[in-house]
């Protein structure tokens, strides 16, 4: 996608600073960014790798995977690769627009996953609540479906932010302290009213992670209320232990999120660095634990990933 259009004809770049007050450290801090990516891309490629090449895992669960290795992917290529040519090569210029671009992909991908995630717990739902409709209501194609659902409310959702920023005019201290344009980093780099943006953007998170946990507890109140209802203590383990994986994903990404969230708000005695570092865990992390717990804890994907590496 092309980089947002300017209304102004100042052309002038942001400076992203990369981790004020650790400008000295930037090329150790660099050596575990480059790992987790790297580490987080072989194990969401694997992933998506051998979900594409086995016929038996053509399922919804499998589906949803690939669509949580695709946001992986996309979350921690917005930010990694810029963070290191700052840490690198101190490239720390950005055209507004090229700013513009990498905030609306960054920002549009997170709420994917979210939708992700909520479908995911839905598909836990239907396994364990009504297992033997699971084939006709969770098929392939309504999967798919309900992945666009998902991208087309994250791209309507995010895409005003960019716009009105782009109509903004910014002031001479363009310089960000930051390893990527963050929203309300760029919005502090307004000089215009930007009442509309800061509200909308509040209502937006309230909205999207509001509703999207609301769905997560209903569907697991609903499993939790069916498993209690089995007899069976093997068969009531059994039916926990599907939904694990989902769990620890689920609260790697949002205790990630609100923590973050929380200490840039409200942490105004944390230093800046600190600040900065926990975002970025929150780009770095996920990618490479989700794929791990989704390895280990289920058995059908471990089998056929084992037999693909000692094939090779």
């Amino acid at each position: 996608m092309a980089a947002f259009n300017l209304t102004t004809s100042d052309t002038s770049p942001f400076i992203l600073m990369g981790i004020p007050g650790l400008e000295a450290s930037h090329i150790w801090i660099s050596i575990p960014f480059s790992i987790f990516y790297i580490i987080g891309l072989f194990g969401n490629f694997m992933l998506l790798f051998v979900v594409g090449k086995e016929q038996s895992l053509h399922k919804p669960m499998y589906l949803l995977l690939s669509m949580l290795a695709l946001t992986d992917i996309g979350t921690s290529t917005s930010v990694v690769p810029k963070a290191l040519c700052i840490f690198w090569f101190n490239l720390k210029g950005i055209t507004v627009g090229g700013c513009l671009t990498q905030m609306f992909f960054l920002h549009s991908v997170s709420i994917m996953e979210s939708a992700v995630l909520v479908t995911m717990a839905f598909d836990r739902y239907v396994a364990i609540c009504i297992p033997l409709r699971y084939a006709t209501i969770l098929t392939n194609a309504r999967i798919v479906k309900l992945g666009l659902v998902g991208l087309i409310r994250a791209v309507l959702l995010m895409l005003p932010l960019p716009l009105l920023l782009s109509r903004q005019p910014f002031c001479t201290n363009r310089i960000i302290p930051h390893t990527y344009c963050e929203h309300m980093a760029v919005v502090k780099m307004s000089c215009g009213d930007t009442t509309v943006n800061r509200i909308y953007s509040l209502v937006m998170a309230f909205v999207v992670i509001g509703l999207d946990l609301t769905l997560v507890a209903l569907s697991y109140s609903l499993i939790i209320r069916a498993v209690l209802r089995i007899s069976s203590k093997k068969s009531c383990l059994k039916a926990l232990n599907t939904c694990t994986a989902h769990i620890c994903v689920m609260m790697t990404s949002f205790t990630l999120f609100f923590f973050s969230t929380l200490t840039h708000r409200f942490g105004q005695h944390i230093t800046p660095h600190i600040h900065i570092i926990l975002a970025n865990l929150f780009f770095l992390i996920p990618p490479v634990i989700n794929p791990i717990i989704y390895g280990v804890k289920t058995k059908e994907l471990h089998n056929k990933v084992v037999k693909y590496i000692y094939r090779r």
